[in-house]
């Protein structure tokens, strides 16, 4: 059945239906072509030439219908295909950027979480070198301390003499830390600046005339005592043996915290306690109780007596300090002394309880070295704990008792028989469980709980890894089930 050709030349239904979708091969009279020249296409053998269907198409065909009707949709097909690609290419390229948004936090988060990992890995590593660093240089500057001591009582004693001209070296313990924090600070204050922001450990109005008696006094006159009665110990005792005693501070300092502070109780400290006292005896009684031994034991027990309570004062009056604020501290208790305590070496002269013959007759370079080193000590306390951790501090003070004894055996001063040396050894032992910290027995309890559960889950695996291998080895070996009939 004919269909009329419509105005525009498109005679069939199939027609306007190619020319609406665009078809590539389209042309007026495409259809009719298409039918007549059906069978000789059909004759053609792929790959063979058929010149009548071309000559046939070429003579319908004129060039004005081709470059009107033909171009058009060939363009309109070209521009979607194009649009389509790139339709597909940006797609394509939102999907992977959504990808990469997706998974670049996520790389991100994890390069985040390894940086943070080898910072504190880092920050762990070298707190433990500075650790070491100081615990080596504690313990050398208390020993090199003791030492000089008992090289000077060689030919000058005067005891009082040598603990004022040491404290008065702490005098630059304040320039020595504004020193080093013109060295290391970013944003540096003036002198006076920064003395009035350190000050602030005396109270918010800073330090003044009353507060610089009334908080002054004490500490000084505790800090004279702890030295002068270390010192008195060292002429009845050997090192060895003060500097064990020495260590029991640490016990008074609990018993007194406990008592005035109300601070928690600890068995185990009470335990470190009472070790403590225990090697206090059996170190008088390693001489026999000779009267030269117990005034020494004494004088030490009495030494770690007020060290112990400076240290609970300081810790209920003005409570903790960070290291501007106890430089400033300390080197104001020099000043003090220098000012207010001067007129007790000069009446101990004069009364010829501690004389010497001239000023060029004292050991300048033994008393230059005690100080410093003395000095040293108190700076390595407290820069310490900036840089480590203060259980290490600790340890470098109770390491000084070995350290002692190689000296003195070095030196033949020392004869070590066994309750001697099993005082030293409890009084240290009762020094290391005073370290401990407060939740010690938490977490020991969850030390030992995570222990018995990874033998546990370790246990559960190797089950595991059993059976499997006895099933692999049942179906090696060809072993089937046969059910009885």
């Amino acid at each position: 059945m004919d269909v009329k050709a419509a105005p525009n030349g498109v005679a069939t239904i199939e027609d306007r239906i190619l020319r609406i979708t665009g078809y590539y091969g389209y042309y007026p009279g495409y259809s009719s072509q298409k039918s007549t020249s059906r069978s000789s296409v059909s004759r053609c053998k792929p790959g063979s030439n058929c010149p009548s269907s071309h000559s046939s198409i070429s003579r319908q065909l004129s060039p004005l219908s081709v470059t009107e009707d033909s171009s058009a949709p060939i363009l309109e097909l070209q521009s979607r295909g194009s649009s389509g690609v790139c339709g597909h290419r940006v797609e394509r390229q939102s999907r992977s950027g959504d990808d990469g948004t997706q998974t670049h936090p996520e790389s991100n988060s994890q390069e985040n979480r390894l940086k943070a990992r080898c910072l504190s890995c880092m920050s762990v590593v070298l707190k433990a070198i500075w650790g070491l660093l100081i615990i080596l240089s504690v313990s050398s500057s208390w020993v090199g301390t003791t030492q000089i001591v008992k090289i000077t009582y060689k030919n000058f004693y005067c005891p009082f003499f040598m603990t004022w001209f040491s404290t008065n070296w702490n005098i630059m313990f304040f320039p020595v830390y504004y020193s080093g924090h013109l060295a290391t600070a970013q944003e540096k204050q003036s002198p006076m600046k920064k003395f009035r922001e350190c000050s602030r450990i005396f109270g918010e109005d800073g330090l003044t005339l009353k507060l610089f008696l009334k908080r002054t006094a004490p500490f000084s006159i505790l800090w004279t005592l702890t030295n002068y009665l270390y010192l008195l110990a060292l002429k009845k005792l050997t090192a060895t043996d003060v500097s064990a005693l020495f260590c029991c501070n640490k016990a008074f300092v609990f018993l007194l915290s406990w008592i005035v502070l109300k601070d928690r109780f600890m068995g185990v400290r009470i335990v470190a306690a009472i070790m403590a006292i225990t090697g206090i005896v059996m170190m008088a009684y390693a001489d026999n109780f000779h009267a030269d031994s117990i005034i020494g034991v004494a004088f030490a027990v009495g030494s770690a007596s007020t060290s112990a309570l400076y240290k609970v004062l300081f810790k209920m009056f003005l409570g903790s300090a960070n290291f501007g604020e106890a430089a400033h501290f300390v080197s104001t208790l020099a000043f003090f002394n220098l000012i207010f305590i001067s007129f007790t070496p000069i009446i101990l002269y004069f009364t010829k309880v501690e004389h010497w013959s001239s000023f060029a007759a004292l050991p300048w370079g033994c008393l230059c070295g005690m100080a410093g080193l003395w000095l040293a000590f108190n700076i390595l306390v407290n820069v310490g704990v900036l840089l480590t951790y203060p259980i290490l501090i600790s340890i470098g003070t109770v390491l000084s008792v070995p350290g002692n004894a190689a000296v003195d055996l070095l030196k033949q001063e020392v004869i070590f028989n066994v309750v001697r040396l099993a005082a030293t050894i409890i009084i240290c032992i009762g020094f290391l469980l005073m370290l401990l910290p407060e939740e010690w027995d938490e977490i020991t309890l969850r030390f030992i709980n995570s222990l018995k559960e990874k033998k546990s889950e370790e246990h559960v695996e190797d089950l595991a890894d059993v059976s499997v291998h006895l099933r692999s080895r049942s179906r090696v070996n060809g072993t089937v089930s046969i059910p009885l009939a």
